[in-house]
């Protein structure tokens, strides 16, 4: 069992959410599930917390009610290797949602993740300032990242 696990707050849906994030990746499952019984505090039979599997990520889901919203302030970060990845995950995973600038979105229970290529750390960390900065300057146009324009920027003489 992993030591980090993270721990979601939906306000009612946190079932819908595992059943959308686990038919989004692959290696990927619902876990535990457990449900409100006749002393509530919830509708009886209704999902209360949950475990799931994200290719093989441990994550809790709890049916918490409207106290808590998700922010910004945390994001889930997916490694990509092709632009086909990004292209994919960036459309299941905003369906509903809100698409925002240099890969991010939000999701449609709120919660923000990032869809980024293994490259760009890479070309961002380049000894080469000039070829970064392009780089930087490349990806601050982008709502969805574009791989063959990060390239293009970073080999610009």
């Amino acid at each position: 069992m992993p030591k980090i696990t993270p721990f979601l707050w939906f306000d009612n849906n946190a079932e819908e959410a595992m059943n959308f994030y686990t038919s989004i990746f692959k290696n990927s499952k619902i876990g535990s599930v457990s449900r409100y019984g006749d002393a509530g505090p919830g509708p009886k039979g209704t999902v209360m917390a949950g475990t799931f599997y994200l290719d093989g990520q441990e994550f809790n889901a709890l049916n918490g009610g409207p106290h808590f919203k998700f922010t910004e302030a945390i994001s889930l970060y997916v490694h990509c290797n092709t632009q086909e990845e990004i292209d994919e995950y960036w459309e299941k995973l905003s369906a509903g949602g809100q698409k925002s600038q240099c890969g991010w979105l939000k999701d449609k229970f709120g919660l923000s993740w990032q869809i980024t290529p293994e490259i760009l750390s890479k070309l961002l960390s380049d000894k080469d300032a000039a070829k970064s900065q392009r780089v930087m300057k490349a990806m601050l146009q982008m709502t969805k990242i574009d791989i063959a324009k990060l390239k293009q920027a970073y080999e610009q003489q």
